[in-house]
């Protein structure tokens, strides 16, 4: 499909380098726009436009968008950013990634949009797994890189959609959704809601965008989304998770290390209850058995056969940074993952427990965003309970300037104390290396953490060490 309208305009993409924006922008090179950006660094994301012919810039200049007839623009992008600057003189178009989002995927008729706080990608992916073994074939965007394309961004031939929404701004309601999935609701993106009750609306409002001939998925194990259906007018979803009255009930799970096994029993009103057994997925994590039931329960009532739901679970490749392993040294095995929220990594380290019962669990965490560990000091404190060690490293800043307001060594401590593990600090990737060729042996599982530059510490440390 390519779009006849758009070959007057140039598109410059402010921040292009981000997961969310590379994937917009490779969609919309392939619709036929004309597309273009500029980010501070290269990485690996650019490095895929770059292949498809896509004009990058390094770092932000005027001249950069001297012919740009339109802007988008991330929300990691201080509004004093010179591009923008000249694009608000010119009077030039300026969206939002989310707003740009919304237009291109009403370009197609059919869509699925996962949202909420955590598990969005893996969600996301593993819709697209299942979609992958039919004959529809979607147009997939995504937060994360998918290992089965390695990208996070892919043009399909039908009209289908499956899109990982973003709710940090506020955006993701401008989405009008087909088919929906609330994951969870919980205390992130503080800075631009202020309040949880806040989020909660949006997400009401987000669920009530859903037509009568499509359907949203809430989690009933999430109490914050147990909140807002009590609060929802339009009666138009079902449930899914551990709760037993959940109308995609997740039963008899279980897990090793390879593998989690599980059985759905379905119960909709008006229709006749049925059982999915012996659902396998090679991820672990009850997390991760919530998110494929979801993508489950949305295959199903668009109509797609168990037998093929199943194969194509069984068979899913992952994401890249979900607890993927790196390398071994010492018998120690070194794992990357995304965790950067105190539910994340609570999550995640349950999971993580649950099969290396035995092995040592060390986490090398990078706190991502000043003001998130600024608002969420205690429940980070108290998320490493599965982990027998933690070594600390700087935080992230994400390009913010604004100041932590108490010790980063007391903080350390208060995750000492608060979960029982033994907690080292580092200043530097150099650091790091040092303390894990002089203390990481034998059987331990060592996880990097954050949604920083911890991935390259961890995979760079061969070199290293």
């Amino acid at each position: 499909m390519k779009i006849e309208l758009a070959k007057t305009e140039i598109i410059h993409f402010v921040g292009i380098g981000g997961i969310g924006m590379s994937g917009l922008a490779s969609i919309m090179h392939d619709l036929g726009f004309k597309v273009q950006g500029s980010d501070l660094n290269i990485n690996k994301n650019i490095e895929r436009l770059k292949k498809k012919k896509i004009k990058i810039y390094l770092g932000h200049n005027k001249k950069n968008v001297t012919n740009s007839t339109i802007l988008v623009v991330s929300s990691a992008i201080k509004k004093s950013n010179p591009e923008i600057f000249l694009a608000k003189k010119k009077n030039l178009p300026i969206y939002k990634r989310g707003d740009m989002l919304a237009h291109i995927v009403s370009l197609l008729n059919r869509n699925i949009v996962v949202a909420g706080s955590h598990g969005k990608t893996t969600t996301t992916s593993l819709i697209s797994g299942i979609f992958s073994r039919t004959k529809l074939d979607p147009t997939i965007i995504n937060g994360g890189v998918l290992n089965s394309f390695n990208n996070s961004a892919k043009l399909g031939k039908s009209d289908w959609c499956i899109l990982e929404s973003d709710e940090s701004d506020g955006s993701f309601v401008k989405v009008s959704p087909t088919y929906s999935i609330i994951t969870n609701i919980d205390q992130e993106h503080m800075d631009y809601y202020k309040n949880m009750d806040n989020l909660k609306k949006l997400f009401i409002k987000f669920i009530e965008k859903t037509p009568s001939f499509g359907k949203s998925f809430i989690c009933l194990d999430d109490k914050n989304n147990q909140e807002i259906i009590k609060n929802i007018k339009i009666k138009n979803f079902h449930t899914y998770g551990f709760t037993n009255n959940s109308q995609f009930c997740i039963k008899k799970v279980f897990q090793l290390k390879e593998f989690s096994k599980f059985d759905i029993n379905v119960n909709i009103p008006g229709k006749k209850n049925y059982s999915i057994k012996n659902i396998i997925i090679p991820l672990l994590g009850f997390h991760n058995i919530r998110n494929a039931t979801a993508a489950v329960a949305v295959a199903k009532t668009i109509g797609i056969s168990s037998k093929i739901i199943k194969e194509a679970l069984k068979e899913f490749k992952g994401v890249q940074r979900r607890f993927n392993k790196i390398f071994t040294y010492k018998k120690a095995t070194f794992f990357d993952d995304y965790a950067h929220h105190p539910t994340e990594i609570n999550e995640l380290l349950n999971g993580v427990k649950k099969v290396y019962k035995k092995e040592e669990i060390v986490c090398i965490f990078q706190p991502h965003r000043i003001s998130r560990v600024k608002n969420l000091k205690n429940e980070f404190s108290l998320s490493f309970k599965n982990a027998n060690k933690v070594i600390l490293c700087p935080i992230y800043s994400a390009g913010e300037k604004i100041k932590l307001g108490f010790d980063y060594i007391n903080f350390a401590k208060q995750i000492s104390k608060n979960s029982k593990v033994t907690v080292f600090l580092v200043k530097n990737e150099i650091e790091l290396s040092k303390y894990i060729k002089q203390n990481i042996f034998d059987n331990q599982i060592v996880i990097g953490m954050g949604a920083g530059s911890i991935s390259n510490w961890i995979r760079n440390l061969p070199n290293l060490i």
